[in-house]
């Protein structure tokens, strides 16, 4: 077997707020759907309601959003426990990036979008860089790149 291409699937609470989400990070929309159809230029709603199934994509990458569906939402928060992101039960993601710089680019426009960042920029061990951002339905992303010498 020889995978060509893989797309996650979010669960999310609300499609339209999370294709919004992902825009304030550089993402576009690829498609928006509700229980009618397509919905024209990856709105957010149609005549026939609100988009309950769509998807984003940065570069070649995308990934789908399932509203109420195909997966878990995680938490912000766990009830009874300090926050750790390994409690949420949401999905855990790495988008890899070209270099230190794209992901200190990235880090910029994160702060500057207000996105929850639950791990700041930081220089791993394994001689990459890193930040962690988390959905607002409790899945975190891991925006990296491996220092020039590592890979």
């Amino acid at each position: 077997m020889n995978v060509e291409h893989i797309t996650p699937i979010l669960n999310v609470t609300s499609v339209p707020a999370s294709m919004a989400w992902f825009e304030k990070l550089g993402w576009k929309r690829s498609f928006a759907w509700n229980q009618v159809g397509m919905i024209p230029n990856a709105a957010d709603r149609d005549e026939d309601g609100e988009a309950d199934y769509g998807g984003v994509t940065s570069g070649n990458v995308e990934i789908f959003l399932c509203q109420g569906a195909q997966g878990s939402v995680g938490y912000t928060t766990v009830p009874s426990k300090p926050y750790r992101a390994d409690d949420t039960g949401g999905v855990w993601m790495t988008w890899w990036l070209a270099n230190a710089a794209a992901v200190e680019a990235c880090y910029s426009v994160a702060m500057k979008a207000g996105a929850d960042v639950i791990m700041p920029l930081t220089v791993q061990p394994w001689n990459a860089t890193e930040f962690r951002i988390r959905h607002p339905d409790g899945h975190t992303f891991r925006i990296s790149a491996f220092l020039d010498d590592a890979q």
